[in-house]
């Protein structure tokens, strides 16, 4: 009941209940155009195709497009130039004085590195509109169909597929800009949210219809769905969890007032970076399967078979990537130096911990540890979808490949064959846009007065 009340509470402040039907509705013409298909591209070819494929990355790209990259729609590209360009800006405001310049430069420098992330996108939407379009032109299907219509000359297509494709990416960007300035909660964010959320329905369908069918044990899916309720149980608590840092303030006297004197703590988010330590190994794993379409070379072929979805080598770089950017991507937006001398410019000091390096150094080696389990914890939901899918190929381990294929359960070397991804990226991504969303709606009812989503307590998001 106390639920209801919340959601009756949300359409009976006026401006709360417009922002709410303004994300929605945005997030219906994002879905809407999901389903416009590239103009020149034979659908059922292309959905020939892609049913071969779906089991390896292109049925794993496809969760965060909604079903568009399975079309190949005009929304196909999604957001992730746009993700892409904001983390290459935020990278070089470290080793570029002049973007570092403007971070610090408040609303005006803020609004420039924006625009450079928009002039970011556009350019990265080229470049892989080109990839793709080159590569639509080039493959067939299995059953020897063209994927582009005969009729259409080279130059024309690829020119028209670029153009759409970056069209829609710029109009997607736009989207999620304008979710973040006149809806609720991030646009970037809400509007990978509705495309992951979108393919839930079709994979819980299909999960039926393999039980229905007889595919599928009823007793092995019920256990499948509590693995489910504990992973995202797990992501939550992880999403939450934090190492509280006790700091202490000393009194000083300013004029007639006392300032200071107070205990609190400094709160080190165990997963700080997210998802992004995710989506930048994907994006470079991506990269030598980018090339090897591009270019017709055996050497660059027989890398990206190695680095297919489930391979030994795909599986250690996998792992490598998530960990070494974690570590990355906290050095570059935490800066332990800069916290120790804002702490001690305003009297502040950790018990036990001399102020200045000292204090540096400690909290530099508590987020090294904190960072670490991140880093794992990142691993393992992030493995979980390839394994559930198709297991770990170990047949491509040197020497001891064939006789570990010979001799482990067949659930590891092939998987358990689920088309639904328990589990995973998606869901991490899901359970943390939900839990910031939430946690600004019930923010904006307890600031007018009304009651949130619990009687006791807030609903605190990943930052909260």
């Amino acid at each position: 009941m106390r639920l209801l009340e919340a959601f009756r509470n949300i359409f009976a402040v006026p401006d709360l209940r417009k922002r709410v039907l303004f994300t929605f509705g945005l997030l219906a013409v994002y879905r809407i155009g999901s389903h416009i298909p590239t103009p020149g591209l034979d659908a059922k070819a292309f959905e020939e195709f892609f049913r071969s494929n779906a089991g390896g990355l292109l049925g794993f790209l496809d969760i965060f497009s909604g079903g568009a990259l399975r079309r190949l729609s005009v929304f196909a590209l999604g957001i992730t130039p746009y993700i892409t360009a904001s983390i290459i800006l935020q990278l070089l405001t470290v080793v570029w004085p002049y973007l570092e310049k403007l971070s610090k430069e408040g609303e005006l420098g803020r609004r420039k590195i924006t625009q450079y992330t928009r002039y970011g996108t556009v350019l990265l939407s080229l470049i892989q509109g080109s990839g793709i379009a080159l590569w639509l032109w080039s493959t067939t299907a299995p059953s020897g169909a063209r994927l582009v219509h005969g009729d259409l000359g080279k130059a024309a297509f690829v020119a028209m597929a670029i153009l759409t494709l970056t069209t829609g990416t710029a109009f997607v960007m736009w989207l999620g800009e304008q979710i973040t300035e006149r809806g609720i909660g991030n646009g970037i964010s809400a509007i990978i949210f509705a495309g992951i959320v979108a393919t839930f329905p079709t994979a819980v369908w299909q999960s039926v219809q393999q039980i229905i069918r007889g595919q599928q044990s009823l007793i092995v899916m019920a256990i499948l769905t509590i693995f489910m309720l504990g992973v995202i149980a797990a992501i939550v608590f992880v999403e939450r969890a934090q190492r509280r840092i006790p700091v202490q303030y000393a009194k000083r006297v300013v004029g007639r007032r006392i300032y200071g004197g107070q205990n609190t703590y400094l709160p080190l988010r165990v997963n700080t970076g997210g998802v992004i330590p995710i989506i930048f190994a994907v994006s470079i794993i991506q990269f030598p399967q980018y090339m090897a379409s591009a270019f017709e070379s055996d050497f660059m072929k027989r890398i990206a078979e190695q680095l297919a979805v489930g391979q030994p080598l795909y599986n250690l770089m996998y792992m490598a990537g998530i960990i070494f950017f974690c570590y990355f991507y906290i050095s570059i937006i935490f800066n332990p130096n800069d916290t120790a001398e804002n702490m001690r410019k305003y009297g502040g000091f950790i018990p036990g911990i001399r102020p200045g390096k000292a204090t540096s150094e400690y909290i530099d080696s508590v987020l090294t540890r904190i960072t670490l389990i991140g880093a794992i914890y990142l691993v393992v939901v992030a493995l979980i979808p390839e394994f559930l899918l198709m297991g770990f190929k170990v047949q491509g381990i040197p020497f001891i490949g064939a006789w570990l294929d010979t001799h482990l359960p067949a659930f590891i070397t092939q998987g358990l064959g689920v088309t639904f991804y328990f589990g995973g990226t998606s869901t991490l991504i899901v359970v943390g846009v939900a839990m910031d969303t939430i946690q600004q709606v019930e923010s904006q009812l307890v600031m007018r007065n009304y009651e949130g989503f619990l009687k006791k307590g807030r609903i605190r998001g990943r930052r909260g």
